[in-house]
């Protein structure tokens, strides 16, 4: 039967510029292996410690992006007072509490006060955030702040709707 690796998705470049100790995260998992009671020489899990290391190092790739090269320069002068909205931008995170995944949609608006932000930054700020070990609150604070801060806009919104794998898979009440 011939092998199919599904993490080749994954760029050199993600893994090169991870701040991700793959080695410390691929002996980690071994360990946890060990303490569930599992081999970790069966086939399945052989190399379970490596998948799950370059699997952190893309899904926490965000503390490696600087905000500044991200946005490059793409900030824009305008005349205008009318509010920016994107709505409905996809993220996926994981919960610094539990290690699990959350995800949902981010909208986002400002009203511009001379300078507005080119559109396809703004999901790619959401990226960067979401693309650390986070909450949700920290999250909408963080994507907030850096609009803030970049615009100097007459007003920002973020909102984050979400669901969290930490509480629907542990069976926390409603």
């Amino acid at each position: 039967m011939e092998h199919i690796d599904f993490d080749d998705n994954i760029t050199e470049e993600t893994l090169r510029s991870s701040k991700i100790d793959s080695q410390a995260v691929q002996d980690a998992v071994l360990q946890l292996l060990t303490a569930f009671g599992e081999n970790p020489q069966r086939a399945g899990l052989k190399r379970t410690p490596q998948r799950v290391a370059r699997m952190y190092a893309e899904l926490l790739a965000g503390y490696a992006v600087d905000p500044l090269i991200l946005v490059n320069g793409a900030l824009f002068e305008v005349k205008y007072d009318e509010m920016v909205i994107v709505r409905d931008i996809e993220f996926y995170s994981m919960c610094e509490h539990h290690l699990l995944p959350f995800m949902g949609r981010v909208h986002v608006a400002y009203i511009p006060d001379g300078k507005v932000l080119g559109l396809s930054k703004i999901p790619r700020i959401v990226d960067m955030f979401a693309r650390r070990l986070q909450v949700q609150e920290r999250m909408t604070r963080q994507i907030a702040d850096l609009i803030r801060d970049l615009l100097k806009p007459q007003g920002v919104a973020v909102v984050v709707e979400a669901l969290h794998l930490c509480t629907m898979m542990r069976g926390v009440q409603k």
